[in-house]
Formats: C-alpha cells, structure tokens, sequence
C-alpha cells in the first residue's frame, strides 16, 4: 500500500474543544444523575456529541464523541471514505511512539492514591444492569515475550476500589495466564479518554505479540509516558487507572451489548484498582452500551481486517459493517469483479477477515455499499437463492449472537453473492435520468 502522509496528532481534550468551537457539541443545562440519567439523555441526542456535568461527581463526562463515520474521520484528519485504507495502513506500518518524560504529560497531572471509585463519574446506564459500568476504557498491558497489548474490556464496578471485567480468551487473557504461571499478578493500566487512534487500535484484532500502541501513531502520532508500573499510557489522556488482576471472579453483568439484548452473566476476573492519574479539570469518556459510538467504536475495525482478506483474493473497493447487523454481525462488501468465482471467493475471505460475521453480501462497484436501498436492490435484482446464497452449517460463531449456541457458540452463516454474470453486464445496469437545473422550470 502507498505511503500515507499523516497529520499532527490530535488529543481527547482537543477534540472535545474543537466540536465545542464549532457548535458541534452539545452542553447539558443542568447536572445529570449518574444513575439512568446520563444514559438516557446520550440515547436521545445521539448521534449528537454532549458535555454534562453530573450530580455524583465532580468530574465531567461526555458521550457519542465518535458516534458517526465523519466524526471519527474529522478527528483523523481525512475524508470518511479513507477510513478502511487509513486504517490498514497503520496496521502494515506500526510505528513507535514519541514517550515523553512525566512533567510533560497531562494525565499525570493529579494522581489518587486513596481510590474511591463511588467517586467518579461512572454511569448506572439501564435498570437491570449489573452495576455501574465502565465501558470506554482501553486496557494495556505487558508480557516479557509478546511486548505489549491493548484491548477492550467493559468493567463493573463491584467496590470502592474493585471492578470485574469481561476477558475473553485472546491477547490479555494470555497475558493474565503466563504471570500466573510464574506465582505473578498482571500489572495494568485502564485509559478512559483516550484519542481516537487508540480508541480503534485497541478494538482491532490483530495477531499477538503485535503493539497496538504502534499501530495507533501510525493512524495519528501519540505521545506516551511511563508510568512507575512500567507501563506505557497515552500522555494526553483524561483519566488512567492502575490497577491489578487479581485470581478473584465475580459475577460480570448483566450488561448490554451490540446487540441490543443482555448478554449473559458470567464469572469473570477481579481488577483492583490501585490509582488514578487524570487531567486538570478532566472529562470521563461515556461510551453508551449498544449506541451509535460503542457500533462505531467496535464494529468499524473490523473494516480494515476484511479488505486485506478480500484483497488476496479479488480487488477489493470497500467494506461496510452495517449498524443494521449490529456493527458486528453484518457487512457489505464491494469487489472489483473479473472472474465469475470472485464473489464466492470474496465470501470465504470476508468470514476470515472477521472471525464473528454472520451474514456477508458482496456486490459490484457500482453499488454504494453505504446505501442500503442499492444494496437490497442488488439482491433483488441480482441474487438467484439456489446459485448465489452459501450457507455455511455449525460454524464458529459470536458471543453476541443471542440466536448462537450459548455453550459451543455455533451458528450458520450466510453468504450473498450480488454480483452480475461477467457475461451479462448489460442487461443489469441500473439506467438513471438526465440531470436538469430544476430553476430553470420552476
């Protein structure tokens, strides 16, 4: 892929100011509670950014900050249509970021060594969730071998000073077991208002042992301090908390998901929290469980990982995770197409670019993948079910899924090819009428 020149590096703080500037952010007139409140109104003005001060707290939060495609690419510097290519090639061009020494870095500006976490703005965002839930923090962690890692991870907070988060068996997961292994506990650090570029690299899958943190300067230079756990966090942050994996579980939810419906509750590991670093006057990132910026946040990544996978097999033009398939569970996918196998190829590919897709529906470049009106009238007009639907039986499947396996996970996927007959062209052209100044009539 051909170099990409990439912009000044952007902070959380910044970002929030420069909407603020425009008149792109909404301020709440009046404190918000914690408890429902602040959910509820994010809902509601979604996918409109906003700043509130709450009741419960002293710190600020702001929500739906990356809620749209063009809001993540205004952050970026580039045009929403660069986004999957800007994307995979941070991941082909990891580069180091600049560290910086302590009095240069903004998050360390205050930090709490009597942690209590009742104390922070930490919202209760539906009635039957498991607790109050930290859900926008980005976790980072290190390993002897692999280096280091950043993930996802939702928390719910279980005590003053303890959360219990969800860990999937990946990258962190790994991490927690070798320390282990060696009579150790897993040192970590918990970023909440992080940049965008480490919002999404955090999010990507990538193989293990590859730094994310690299990958995030590529997409936007950062800058990153040491912290006297060893590890390395960004310095504009908002908010970091230290903290321990502890070998204690708790229950873990319910919470809700991408989905829309409540995940399951599970037994999961015990993060004590052992500091907090923030900002002068900080603002605490609240990403609304199954809204518009967790679908962006989560789904989006996903984008760059089936271009690649689609690209080895056919040239690839773009790919959408629809918000409709809960930006987890759906794409559409564009090729190139020249021969009459590579809308079935590009099927295969897509399934392994994203190991939880669902339903995949490949169309020629003449379809707007964003628009799904053209998508649906590609399938109606180009799709013959018995030709050009591929059903794949007991496949592994997403923990997000309701309709999966709850024990093995298994699903059956769905792939559509919408492409026209290479041989056929003509008859499937969609005709469009004469543009007209319309003044000139009326």
């Amino acid at each position: 892929m051909e170099e990409m020149i990439i912009m000044t590096g952007i902070s959380f703080r910044e970002f929030v100011q420069k909407l603020d500037r425009e008149g792109k952010l909404l301020h709440a007139k009046k404190k918000l509670s914690l408890k429902l409140e602040v959910a509820s109104l994010l809902h509601s003005v979604e996918p409109r950014p906003l700043l509130a001060e709450v009741r419960e707290s002293e710190y600020r939060i702001v929500g739906n900050l990356f809620a749209t495609k063009e809001l993540v690419a205004e952050c970026l510097g580039c045009r929403k249509e660069e986004l999957v290519k800007r994307m995979l090639y941070a991941i082909e061009n990891p580069s180091e970021p600049k560290v910086v020494e302590r009095s240069e870095a903004p998050v360390l500006e205050n930090t709490i060594t009597n942690v209590d976490l009742t104390k922070m703005p930490i919202p209760l965002h539906l009635p039957n969730d498991g607790g109050p839930y930290i859900t926008s923090g980005v976790v980072i962690a290190n390993d002897r071998e692999y280096g280091r890692n950043l993930s996802f991870h939702r928390m719910m907070v279980i005590g003053k000073n303890k959360v219990v988060a969800r860990i999937l068996p990946r990258h962190l997961n790994e991490f927690i077991n070798r320390v282990e292994a060696n009579g150790g506990e897993l040192d970590i650090a918990i970023v909440v208002g992080a940049p965008i570029n480490v919002l999404l690299a955090g999010a990507t899958s990538v193989d293990i042992g590859m730094d994310e943190m690299k990958i995030a300067n590529t997409l936007m230079p950062i800058r990153t301090v040491k912290l006297d756990n060893g590890i390395e966090v960004p310095a504009d942050a908002e908010f970091v908390y230290e903290g321990i994996v502890t070998k204690e579980e708790e229950n873990e939810g319910p919470f809700l998901d991408l989905t829309g419906t409540y995940d399951i509750v599970r037994r999961q590991r015990v993060i004590e929290i052992t500091k907090i670093h923030h900002r002068d006057n900080p603002i605490h990132h609240v990403l609304l469980p199954g809204g518009a910026e967790h679908k962006i946040l989560m789904g989006m990544p996903r984008e760059p990982t089936i271009f690649r996978e689609v690209n080895k097999v056919t040239e690839c033009t773009g790919v959408n995770i629809t918000q409709g398939g809960c930006s987890w569970l759906h794409a559409v996918v564009g090729i190139k197409k020249k021969n009459e196998n590579d809308g079935a190829r590009a099927i295969t590919a897509a399934f392994a670019g994203h190991k939880s897709l669902k339903h995949v529906v490949i169309v020629d470049d003449d379809i707007d993948i964003n628009n799904m009106e053209e998508v649906e009238w590609a399938i109606a007009t180009r799709v013959q079910g018995d030709r050009d639907v591929f059903i794949f039986k007991d496949q592994k499947g997403s923990s997000l899924d309701p309709s999966a396996n709850p024990m093995t996970l298994a699903t059956a996927k769905i792939g559509v090819d919408a492409t026209v007959p290479l041989n056929e062209k003509k008859k499937f052209k969609k005709e469009g009428y004469k543009e007209i100044n319309i003044d000139e009539y009326l």
